[in-house]
């Protein structure tokens, strides 16, 4: 089972999260950076663009967006940060602010036991199915306990990138 850290960040108060101690938007710049580098994307003119783009193409949620964040991630999502079609639920947004131009999805299944992420995705990219990511399954008490204790930060606690080319994460 993975372990699991809720995080708020910026007056903004923006919802972020850690996966066994490493922050979900580094998972996911490294399951889309070869996912990107197919598409020819303008963000790759240098190699230090791709990987900042990549770093910082989502950011967290704006707790105002979310509502009540303990029934939000435990799958209990308002219809407007659930994708309709699958059932998926909001956890990362755009980093432009508004969540849905360009949001992380993932099936939350929550049990008396367990809280599993599965089948996440961007809906903007219908093509790249389903990301390779996960499942991650967290105990239920510890996931809750993370819930009712998250950290507040300042800033942004990824503001410092790794080098290109390093192995990142999952």
């Amino acid at each position: 089972m993975q372990r699991i850290e809720f995080f708020t960040y910026t007056s903004a108060r923006l919802w972020g999260i850690r996966v066994d101690g490493t922050d979900l938007r580094v998972h996911a710049a490294d399951v889309t950076r070869p996912l990107w580098l197919r598409e020819d994307s303008p963000y790759e003119r240098t190699p230090e663009d791709t990987e900042k783009f990549l770093f910082h193409q989502y950011a967290g949620m704006m707790e105002s967006t979310i509502r009540t964040p303990a029934r939000h991630f435990l799958g209990d999502a308002t219809p407007d940060t659930r994708h309709t079609p699958t059932g998926a639920i909001a956890v990362l947004g755009c980093s432009c602010g508004i969540w849905e131009c360009w949001p992380l999805l993932t099936r939350i299944t929550a049990s008396a036991e367990t809280v599993t992420w599965s089948a996440f995705r961007q809906p903007h990219r219908p093509a790249w199915g389903d990301l390779a990511m996960g499942p991650f399954v967290f105990p239920r008490p510890a996931y809750e306990d993370a819930l009712a204790h998250t950290v507040h930060f300042a800033e942004d606690p990824l503001t410092t990138l790794p080098p290109p080319g390093a192995v990142t994460g999952t």
